[in-house]
């Protein structure tokens, strides 16, 4: 008789980290380094204090903004409401026919 193993049930679960799931994680650390980028280049051309308040907004608004979007799921599709005709654009192709300089 075969051995039994035990199987891992969340492997179709998407990855999550601290509220954030599958591609939203990205989205959260690209959001904390933009923030960071853009504080420190305000810092240094600017003013000290005007540049840890840009390093503040940019993440706290980035993370409600990717929060936000997250309550609309994985996977966002657009959907139009509009009805669209699309006009066929095949040329009439003449692969089979036989050659006409015989």
């Amino acid at each position: 008789m075969g051995r039994r193993f035990a199987v891992y049930k969340g492997l179709q679960k998407p990855l999550m980290f601290k509220g954030f799931k599958g591609k939203f994680i990205y989205w959260g650390v690209g959001c904390l380094l933009a923030g960071l980028v853009f504080g420190a280049l305000t810092m240094t051309m600017v003013n000290g204090w005007l540049g840890a308040l840009v390093l503040v907004g940019c993440i706290v608004g980035g993370l409600f903004y990717i929060a936000g979007r997250q309550k609309k799921g994985l996977h966002i599709k657009t959907r139009s409401q509009a009805i669209q005709v699309h006009s066929p654009q095949f040329k009439k192709l003449k692969r089979y026919a036989l050659p006409k300089n015989l």
